[in-house]
């Protein structure tokens, strides 16, 4: 079951692989963790890029600066773009400290920093739809994706943020819809308790 209405995430892919050639950027946000989970896909679109890509952007699309927020974002087709620029924008992980691998053509935050960005996002908007959204991807991660919680973990300790490791178990332990990741609510259990005992033995 999609989050977001199949016309939105449709429009919003076709976008994102339109940007995949003409542009270098890290992905990061939903559709990092759809390609690492393939679970839900997204309706906005969240990069990372250097000054000189967002100088190329600026060049072709009206870009328009988030003073508050110290980011950057277009409009294409009605999909909305964030653009977080390296040593400038203040995600909870420095933007240009933010590992990335290839995944289908995409450089894609690698899941343990990507985990840390999505609880920051998480944690900022956990009252809203768009944090309901993150908590879904948080778990998706953990249900698809192999993360190397120690490697979490000192992610975490370099940022100063060890509160996000008991806030991560709490997300686990509260979650209880297993119609969004194709359970039923035993098999949905035994994979709570699984990703449980491994944030426990990381401890």
């Amino acid at each position: 079951m999609e989050y977001w209405h199949d016309i939105q995430t449709e429009k919003s892919w076709e976008v994102l692989k339109s940007l995949k050639g003409k542009f270098k950027f890290v992905l990061i946000g939903g559709w990092a963790v759809y390609l690492w989970s393939h679970s839900h896909k997204s309706k906005d679109i969240d990069i990372i890029v250097d000054f000189q890509t967002l100088s190329r952007l600026k060049q072709i699309y009206d870009v328009r600066k988030n003073d508050k927020l110290r980011k950057y974002e277009i409009k294409i087709d009605e999909i909305d773009v964030d653009i977080y620029v390296k040593y400038f924008s203040p995600l909870v992980i420095k933007p240009e400290d933010v590992k990335s691998t290839k995944i289908e053509g995409f450089d894609v935050a690698r899941p343990e920093y990507l985990l840390a960005l999505k609880q920051g996002a998480e944690f900022q908007r956990k009252e809203s739809e768009k944090g309901e959204k993150d908590r879904i991807d948080i778990i998706s991660m953990l249900l698809k994706c192999d993360i190397g919680f120690g490697e979490y973990m000192s992610i975490l300790k370099s940022i100063d943020r060890p509160e996000f490791f008991s806030r991560l178990i709490s997300i686990v332990k509260n979650f209880n819809d297993p119609s969004h990741f194709g359970m039923n609510p035993r098999e949905f259990r035994l994979e709570k308790n699984r990703i449980l005992k491994k944030l426990k033995e990381t401890r």
